[in-house]
């Protein structure tokens, strides 16, 4: 009798949109299969509705004067309008050089101007007339130079650990010059159905097996060059290429750094101090910073540990509440890594579970620094983090914990950004997120309650719209929980968040600012267990019970200051069949719109537009990347750009700041229930079997994207 994972049943009993039951499985460790770690008894928000706000209250943010270069990120001259009160960040790229300015040319006028594709079940990418795309770099592709050539059936880890790894994720394009450019790129999961021929369980792997999954996550950086002047780009194959590098789950090592370094809850027998870790685990989102580095997010880290219902009595409730069963050895879906490696046993290293769920900052410009984990930023299931430079120059950084319920934070560094490209900025830079002020997020709405009744239905004035505060959690060593120490609160952050009565969030993913607005961006994919018996109704911000396909949340700091403690916020998007009377576009007319479900992650080009990825699509076709512009009369417009193939995610996405290429992860493609290598459900990208890549889309004509 096999003992092959159990997967969920299809549709009806799959609770993350139409996620395939195999996704489910492997990438969260079927987490909506279990109860909900949040089980706080936080106030609804439709009991802290503050009847005295006006959604016409508002706060503009026209003259925000913050800066940013992340996420496709602009050159600093496209920032004039914003009068910024500090001077412009680094360009993030080679430190010491100014030549990615050269890089930069006219991103266009903004307007989007392509025909929408229609949604579609096809197994390839498809993309709008007139726009080409190419495989970048897929599955077991060289990343170190003299990487073994790929082989499915005689993979070892020493070979994975020179290859680009599985499920990539997170994609970031940094500009060394013109032509050339580091691409950093997360592995967040495996899937041993896909990945070996023959497969039937998760036992019958050999150890070794085991060892190249481990391999197969973390990160990948390598060199790209620019095809001739087009917007196509392709990894460099000759040459030293001492940029290229991988970190896995493996082997590499990590720095702990904040005030939680060293601390009681991060000390393991291999580890008696409480500061290297060993690995990465479930990279997904994540961002680029003014000086050159990239965020990646640690996000269902839970589902590799066994050994839940061994750990101390005391600890198990700390466990649970980041979704860690404590009441068997081998949860549902255990990848069972104790066998390759016994730190995963929580029976007899209960401490090691706690170095995992942070943020993850990386220097792909120094292929010999240290990768570290800062503990400043909290402990969740991070999708990932982004990062704005505010006007007095502290450092802002917004996250979100992708978890049914569960909240939104940000980060304010004690430190001030120092611009410029020299060592010495440089040097400095990499230490602003050592230190600061963790916030968890409470929102409350400005329509009557009754007026919030589940069903999408808008409230008298228009829209979906409140107000918000941000509660502070902890301040370096500083503790502001009753009950908990500063160790405590960023080690259990969302113990702390409950403590406190943060808001509950219909899956808070990515959270992106406007580089040129200030105001940011969450995508809250779904949740289908909102308005169940015993868990939060529909409020304001979540306006729909049983939610399957999720909504933007628009969040403008009040007087434009990022580090403050008050916030407007609105629902630009109330995602979904623009047919269905739920759904919400800025007010735009619903017969032009595009269907979409399940944001994921969010970008902007150089213009201002916001891009949004998708996840879990419940509407029955693949999962793509969609374009509307966020302000004027545009507002609200949304138009599909591409899709992926049969079974697919879509992640990234980056556009460049030359706003010439969109880069995007084709994530899990063929991930269908009953696949495997020798009977593929897709056979993207090279005709045999599904392998995962990062995918490059342009204009034939040379011009700007979208326009």
């Amino acid at each position: 009798m096999s003992d092959r994972p159990r997967l969920l049943p299809l549709l009806g009993g799959n609770r993350h949109g139409s996620r395939d039951a195999m996704t489910c499985l492997y990438r969260c460790g079927n987490a909506c299969d279990h109860p909900v770690p949040n089980s706080s008894d936080n106030p609804y928000f439709g009991d802290l509705v503050d009847a005295e706000v006006s959604r016409r209250g508002v706060v503009r943010a026209g003259a925000v004067g913050a800066l940013v270069l992340g996420f496709g990120g602009t050159a600093a001259g496209a920032l004039a309008g914003a009068a910024p009160a500090v001077a412009a960040p680094a360009t993030p790229t080679a430190p010491g050089t100014d030549e990615a300015a050269a890089a930069l040319a006219r991103p266009g006028s903004g307007a989007l101007t392509f025909k929408p594709i229609p949604p579609n079940k096809l197994d390839t990418l498809v993309v709008p007339n007139g726009y080409d795309h190419a495989v970048v770099i897929k599955w077991g592709d060289e990343v170190v130079p003299g990487a073994p050539a790929f082989d499915v059936r005689q993979q070892s880890a020493a070979a994975q650990a020179k290859q680009f790894g599985y499920n990539n994720d997170f994609v970031g394009v940094l500009p060394i010059d013109r032509k050339r450019a580091l691409l950093v790129v997360n592995h967040e999961y495996t899937n041993e159905d896909l990945m070996f021929p023959g497969f039937t369980s998760q036992d019958a792997l050999t150890v070794e097996q085991v060892r190249v999954a481990m391999a197969a996550h973390g990160m990948s950086v390598v060199e790209l060059e620019r095809v001739a002047d087009t917007g196509q780009w392709r990894p460099v194959r000759r040459g030293r290429r001492e940029y290229n590098r991988r970190v896995t789950a493996l082997a590499t090592k990590f720095e702990l750094t904040g005030p939680a370094a060293g601390s009681a809850w991060l000390r393991t027998a291999a580890d008696p101090k409480g500061r290297t870790v060993v690995g990465t685990l479930n990279n997904c989102a994540g961002g680029v910073t003014p000086w050159g580095t990239v965020l990646s997010g640690e996000e269902n880290f839970n589902q590799y540990f066994v050994g839940g219902d061994g750990a101390p009595e005391e600890l198990k409730p700390k466990l649970a509440r980041y979704g860690i069963p404590t009441d068997v050895r081998y949860p549902s879906g255990s990848r069972k890594w104790d066998r390759a490696d016994e730190r995963f046993d929580l029976a007899k290293h209960p401490n090691e579970a706690h170095r995992f769920g942070w943020v993850v900052e990386i220097d792909p410009f120094d292929p010999q620094a240290r990768p570290r984990k800062h503990t400043a930023l909290g402990r969740v299931k991070h999708e990932g983090a982004n990062v704005i430079v505010a006007r007095s120059g502290h450092v802002v950084a917004y996250m979100g914990d992708d978890e049914r319920f569960d909240y939104l934070y940000k980060f304010v560094s004690d430190k001030k950004f120092m611009p410029g490209n020299s060592w010495v900025a440089r040097k400095h830079n990499l230490t602003l997120l050592e230190s600061g002020t963790l916030y968890v997020a409470t929102l409350t709405g400005d329509s009557p309650a009754g007026e919030i009744d589940g069903t999408g239905t808008l409230p008298a004035d228009g829209g979906f719209a409140g107000r918000g505060r941000w509660i502070k959690l902890v301040s370096g060593n500083r503790s502001y929980v009753d009950g908990m120490t500063a160790a405590d609160v960023l080690t259990f952050t969302r113990l702390a968040g409950d403590k406190v009565g943060a808001t509950k969030m219909d899956r808070p993913e990515d959270v992106e600012p406007s580089l040129l607005t200030g105001k940011v961006y969450v995508a809250l994919t779904n949740n289908s267990d909102r308005g169940k018996a015993g868990k939060a109704p529909a409020d304001e911000a979540n306006p729909r019970n049983a939610n399957k396909h999720g909504q933007i949340l628009e969040l403008v700091e009040e007087r434009g200051d990022h580090t403050g403690e008050a916030f407007t916020w609105s629902l630009p998007i109330v995602c979904g069949d623009p047919a269905d009377a739920s759904t919400y576009f800025a007010g735009y007319d619903k017969t032009k719109v595009s269907p979409i479900s399940c944001p994921d992650n969010v970008a902007f080009d150089a213009t201002g537009n916001l891009w949004i990825s998708t996840d879990g699509n419940a509407l029955g076709s693949n999962d793509g990347l969609f374009a509307t512009a966020v302000e004027g009369p545009e507002r609200g417009h949304l138009k599909q750009f591409l899709t992926v193939p049969l079974g697919a995610e879509t992640c990234g996405p980056f556009v460049t700041r030359d706003n010439r290429s969109v880069f995007v992860a084709v994530q899990h493609p063929g991930e269908i229930s009953g696949a495997t290598v020798e009977n593929p459900a897709s056979t993207w990208p090279d005709g045999d079997f599904a392998k995962p890549g990062v995918v490059v889309t342009w204009r034939l004509d040379g011009g700007p994207v979208g326009s």
